[in-house]
């Protein structure tokens, strides 16, 4: 009876084994796709300033909406990370303000260089807006699997705090047509 129990123990220990370095493993490939994630909503929102500070510097707006867009995009890209999201919502709603006045995108569509600018912060904007439901997404995932209690029994995360999501009002301007 022995004789057959030991394979029997061995092979549980060898198939435990397996599955907690199976788990250990989807753990670090999501922590790798939530780096992944923050790197590409960086990369997004440091885009979406930059379209905003040539949009302001570009000389196709008033003065003051000049001022006040500068003003916002050159907040978001200078604050630290406490007050990152803050003034990323800022710029959203300076964009917002500046893009949905009347009859802003006929006047600067008029213009070749204008258009161009529209084009571009169109395509910027969705992708903050894009970026950041990945990023969001990533970190729910990424949590619930640290919540699991095989990943706290075992600390298969180690000390690594759980992600915290990116909550800012990306809501797009109405007249660039961003869904």
């Amino acid at each position: 009876m022995t004789t057959t129990l030991i394979p029997v123990v061995a092979a549980l220990v060898l198939l435990t084994a397996v599955y907690i370095s199976w788990r250990a493993g989807r753990l670090d490939r999501l922590h790798i796709r939530l780096e992944l994630a923050r790197e590409s909503l960086d990369a997004a929102l440091v885009r979406r300033t930059a379209v905003a500070l040539e949009l302001a510097a570009s000389r196709l707006l008033d003065p003051a909406t000049s001022l006040v867009l500068a003003a916002a995009a050159h907040e978001a890209r200078t604050a630290g990370p406490e007050e990152r999201e803050h003034a990323e919502s800022d710029l959203s709603g300076a964009l917002r303000a500046v893009v949905d006045q009347e009859r802003f995108r006929d006047r600067l569509a008029d213009t070749p260089a204008g258009a161009a600018l529209l084009e571009e912060l169109g395509t910027a904007v969705a992708k903050v807006l894009y970026s950041r439901r990945f990023y969001n997404n990533a970190v729910g995932v990424t949590r619930t699997a640290q919540r699991r209690w095989l990943a706290r029994t075992l600390r298969l995360a180690g000390h690594t705090a759980y992600p915290d999501f990116f909550e800012i009002d990306d809501a797009p301007p109405k007249a660039l047509g961003v869904e």
